[in-house]
């Protein structure tokens, strides 16, 4: 650029000379002067513009990580509901957000109204009824017990007489082929079926007792920690009235949420992949977990599921993916939005070039490199790749210059043949050099 201004500056002295001069000599040697200085800088501005500028990296050692990329949300894996159906006006609430509590531990207590006393003593009673039948099923299967032992001890008699046996012991098959000692056989087996089902009748009782026990504890006043941990999204204050919830199509009522309690195990993340991603994750595989809304933190964790069979919707699959922290973290919360990225495979000490610089052909890739200023085109091997830089295994070596692109060349060139004076030629009076002469007229 410097030597067109110069030849800009020479065609503006050479043309004020020019319009000076009165010798047709000195005219015709400044006309030849200012043909040969065009032609300069035509030639000099063409190779200027036609210079290609480009944009290079180079090839450098480092440590490459492949990786996924997707989104998701926080579970409720740490977070146990303390609910209750209880009706009535808080009396007392014992804890505070924040605070860790045990097994059975109070948080609250209730003044209930009619409806809640009701809806207590019917749990109650219900309870009490379980209990009674499980006494009554276990009388019973008492009884079952004895006609069994007694029914097998009719049969082993039967069997071990001379008439059923020989005397070495062994069995006389024609004679048991005989009515009677079927009989006998036949109704020791009958008795042994009838405790055994009776045994499922106790079972089935004593899940009656503990489901009439919860439902009773929901509509008791008192209302307590189902689990060991840290109380928090606390819901209800003193003086609060609870009123019963009763469902739409049914007459009973459905519990209401006054706090929470979070464990100690490690938040859980689900996350989407996609049908070419689900491919590449496997179980155990670590991964970077942030959130937008906790600022500069980054969680550390691994996969502990991925779902294959996956859910189409708009025809779009996604699969499922299971992410389990390293740490317990109380900053995040249920259904936060999270992003995540799974680490496929990790390599130290390779040699990397951003992956702009890569250009494939079928099955043969190729970079092009500055050497004293040339480009060259040469043939390399890959291997692992992230979003942003790709491992070079063959072809290239530490510090060579590889183009990742052009930077586009603005430089407006004029046409071949054309004159800077504007016009067609000399003849042009458009050309108006730096105001000098600007108006003035051919001599």
């Amino acid at each position: 650029m410097n030597i067109i201004h110069r030849i800009l500056q020479k065609f503006i002295e050479l043309w004020q000379r020019f319009l000076k001069s009165k010798n047709i000599t000195k005219v015709l040697i400044i006309a030849v002067l200012l043909v040969i200085s065009w032609l300069t800088f035509s030639n000099v501005s063409k190779n200027s513009a036609q210079k290609p500028q480009y944009q290079t990296a180079r090839a450098e050692i480092g440590t490459l990580i492949s990786s996924i990329s997707t989104s998701g949300h926080a579970l409720t894996s740490n977070l146990v509901n303390i609910a209750s159906n209880a009706s009535g006006v808080v009396k007392k609430v014992y804890v505070k957000d924040g605070e860790q509590v045990t097994v059975g531990q109070k948080i609250a207590e209730v003044n209930l109204d009619r409806a809640g006393q009701q809806k207590n003593a019917q749990a109650w009673s219900s309870y009490l009824l379980a209990k009674n039948s499980l006494d009554s099923a276990s009388a019973t299967s008492y009884t079952l017990q004895s006609d069994m032992f007694s029914k097998w001890d009719t049969f082993k008699k039967i069997a071990e007489s001379s008439t059923y046996q020989n005397s070495d012991g062994s069995p006389r098959y024609e004679q048991r082929a005989l009515p009677q000692f079927h009989i006998a056989e036949k109704d020791w087996l009958a008795a042994e079926a009838k405790f055994k089902n009776q045994q499922a009748v106790i079972d089935q009782t004593k899940a009656s007792i503990n489901n009439t026990w919860l439902s009773y504890e929901l509509s008791s006043p008192t209302i307590t920690s189902p689990i060991a941990g840290n109380v928090g999204s606390l819901t209800i204050v003193e003086g609060m009235v609870l009123s019963a919830q009763s469902t739409s199509t049914t007459d009973s009522t459905s519990s209401q949420r006054v706090a929470v309690v979070q464990n100690e195990t490690n938040p859980l993340i689900t996350v989407n992949l996609t049908e070419i991603d689900v491919q590449k994750v496997k179980v155990n595989q670590k991964t970077t977990i942030s959130l937008d809304s906790v600022q500069d933190k980054t969680f550390t964790g691994k996969v502990v599921t991925v779902d294959r069979i996956g859910t189409t919707t708009n025809n779009v699959t996604n699969y499922q993916c299971i992410i389990q922290l390293d740490t317990n973290s109380l900053d995040i919360l249920p259904n936060m939005a999270i992003n995540a990225n799974i680490i496929l495979e990790t390599k130290t000490d390779v040699l990397l070039v951003p992956i702009t610089a890569i250009q494939t052909q079928g099955t043969q890739s190729t970079v092009r490199v500055l050497k004293n200023g040339q480009e060259q085109q040469v043939t390399i091997q890959t291997g692992l790749s992230s979003d942003t830089q790709t491992e070079i295994s063959s072809g290239l070596t530490e510090g060579e210059e590889v183009i990742t692109g052009i930077i586009p060349n603005n430089t407006t060139t004029q046409r071949s043949g054309a004159s800077v004076f504007g016009g067609g030629g000399f003849g042009g009076g458009a050309f108006r050099p730096g105001g000098v002469g600007g108006n003035r007229s051919r001599p």
